[in-house]
């Protein structure tokens, strides 16, 4: 991989334990430089990684600030300006980026195509598939995943192709960019998974959004391509402003790709996609008809990026899937414990009807943390109703954040709980002294599956739930 920086330099990530940013920093420090940074906590296994790659990190946040001899700090968008480490930064007037920038001022160099994958969800799975696509065609990419990659339990690899996949987001950058990630990424290709509205702290409506995906898929070359999810308007209506080639990849004959017979069990999913008139068979070793949506955009992608088609499916057919995303951390006495990143309504009920054709004859109980600032208000009340009526057992913990909202804008699990009985859906709402594992154990049974969902740690509640179990037995 050709790099755009002159000499290796000594980068201090603020903080440096969350998964994209310790990302970042074991590819800076693959890259060349002298990486360390700081967090107030930090976990496996984002610090097992940052010790395997002997990579220095300070606990706590300090009013000194970084090193004497930094030559940059990287900050990320879960720091505010009044975190201590920050005011020290800016108080010495240390040159400093945001996370996004120094992936696009260290790691984008000229020559290579980046590919950008955005969207409200299935923007990690879709990168992870592309990503894998590319690895396993031998193109040697380089990418930067929001989640941990079930192949290499990493996020992130430096590569000598001509490809970078990144993970596009679209919340905020930094303090001091409120804008989307994304925009920093100079797409070659941009792949827009479903959009909907989401992130209400940053964007005020769902035009607000668009405009957003808008800028990303504008900045796309017209050499370039716009991959964009025909089962989505909100996408499609996302994509007007490009002046690059749109492939639009869906269910309509006048799709770029057009995937039909979609077919989804315990043992994958498969479909059909028709492709410059050619009839591809797709087969994922996971289930779910969402997880169909997002493979079809990555070998969309794959292919125009040049990707003959036959290795991209064989790829596809052996995807070993990604950390987070319906994975079964543990089972007990006959009860499966699994961990899913799902947190907005649409995610809660693609996660549930995938479990169902997973495990179709077992009670699937769902264990719910409202953890952003968005799932913690009432804006999806209604529909967390709807996503969470397809399980047959529902636990939805406090609202993370909901010492930050006023008791009328919060979520009313209270409410939540009526509509869900009101559906047949036993529904617990364990008070804020209460512990959630506590709460559900007396209610499992043999044969259960727990889904524990959240877009956060949720207090360890899958090991603390096996645990439970073992000790129960």
């Amino acid at each position: 991989m050709q790099n755009t920086f002159q000499r290796p330099e000594h980068l201090f990530l603020l903080p440096i334990g969350g998964t994209a940013t310790a990302g970042l920093a074991g590819l800076l420090k693959l890259a060349g430089h002298h990486v360390e940074g700081a967090d107030a906590e930090i976990y496996p296994p984002m610090s097992t990684l940052l010790e395997d790659l002997a990579i220095p990190v300070r606990l706590g946040f300090s009013e000194e600030g970084p090193p004497r001899d930094v030559d940059r700090v990287i900050i990320g968008n879960a720091l505010p300006r009044s975190n201590p480490e920050v005011q020290a930064v800016l108080r010495r007037r240390l040159p400093f980026l945001s996370q996004a920038e120094a992936v696009a001022h260290y790691l984008l160099s000229h020559g290579q195509h980046s590919l950008v994958v955005a969207g409200t969800h299935g923007k990690t799975t879709t990168s992870a598939l592309l990503a894998w696509i590319l690895e396993s065609s031998g193109e040697d990419p380089s990418y930067l995943v929001g989640g941990l990659l079930q192949w290499s339990r990493r996020s992130f690899r430096l590569g000598r192709g001509r490809c970078f996949v990144i993970e596009g987001d679209e919340y905020n950058t930094a303090f001091f960019d409120r804008g989307p990630k994304f925009l920093h990424y100079r797409p070659h290709i941009f792949t827009l998974g479903p959009v909907e509205f989401d992130h209400g702290d940053i964007y005020r409506d769902l035009d607000a959004v668009l405009t957003a995906f808008r800028a990303g898929s504008a900045q796309v070359p017209r050499d370039g391509a716009v991959v964009v999810s025909g089962w989505s308007p909100n996408a499609i209506a996302a994509v007007r402003d490009t002046a690059a080639r749109v492939v639009v990849v869906g269910p309509d004959d006048g799709c770029t790709a057009r995937v039909s017979e979609m077919a989804s069990g315990p043992d994958g999913a498969s479909a059909s996609v028709t492709w410059q008139g050619e009839l591809l068979r797709l087969q994922l070793p996971i289930p779910g008809r969402h997880n169909l949506h997002n493979a079809a955009l990555a070998l969309a992608t794959a292919l125009e990026a040049g990707v003959p088609a036959q290795p991209a499916l064989a790829a596809l057919a052996l995807f070993p899937g990604v950390a987070r995303r319906l994975e079964l951390v543990g089972e007990h006495a006959g009860i499966s414990v699994v961990d899913d990143f799902a947190h907005h309504p649409t995610a809660l009920a693609a996660t549930i009807s995938a479990a169902r054709e997973r495990w179709p004859d077992r009670r699937l109980v769902v264990a719910y943390e409202p953890r952003s600032l968005t799932a913690c208000g009432a804006l999806f009340q209604d529909g967390y109703a709807s996503a969470l009526a397809a399980a047959d057992l529902v636990l939805v913990a406090p609202p993370h954040h909901r010492r930050r909202l006023p008791p009328a804008e919060l979520l009313d699990r209270d409410r939540l709980a009526r509509a869900l009985e009101g559906r047949g859906v036993r529904a617990l709402m364990p008070g804020e002294a209460a512990d959630p594992v506590a709460s559900l154990l007396p209610l499992l049974e043999p044969g259960d599956v727990v889904i524990g969902c959240s877009s956060g740690s949720f207090g360890d509640f899958h090991r603390r739930l096996l645990e439970g179990l073992g000790a129960r037995s």
